[in-house]
């Protein structure tokens, strides 16, 4: 697989599933199939690209693995590895950020307090979801 085009697709297709997350705030009746393709298609997508690609990566990478800074760098010097890592953070970010919506909506959060929950999980991913477990603490509100 070519990890320019896996990337390049694969941040397409996410800012599509991102863009189809905020319009769900917002017009219930696409809820259903907008929660479906972020929670399980895009994911199970990116997960199916992140093997063929994570096993590019470490097929080429010479001194690669886990156990030390030095052994992540020689993993991630190689692009397939790098855009694997990549994948990995888009399809959990957005995994989260269906999440936060589906709770949120379920709790009866604004759907306007959610937002800037996405926003984050979609830049910083676990600053947006701390943000959202902290908004969480606070009491719901009626029906929005």
């Amino acid at each position: 697989m070519d990890p320019r085009f896996a990337f390049s697709t694969a941040s397409t297709i996410a800012m599509l599933g991102w863009l189809g997350l905020l319009t769900s705030l917002f017009v219930p009746i696409a809820r259903d199939a907008v929660w479906r393709t972020t929670r399980l298609f895009i994911p199970a997508l990116f997960g199916v690209a992140y093997v063929v690609l994570i096993w590019q990566g470490w097929s080429n990478a010479v001194g690669a693995g886990f156990g030390s800074i030095e052994q992540v760098r020689a993993l991630f010097a190689v692009d397939a590895a790098l855009v694997a890592g990549w994948l990995h953070y888009l399809a959990f970010d957005l995994f989260v950020g269906n999440w936060i919506i589906e709770d949120g909506l379920t709790r009866r959060i604004n759907r306007f307090a959610l937002i800037p929950c996405l926003g984050l999980t979609f830049l910083f991913g676990p600053a947006g979801l701390l943000l959202y477990l902290g908004l969480r603490l606070l009491p719901p509100q009626e029906a929005t």
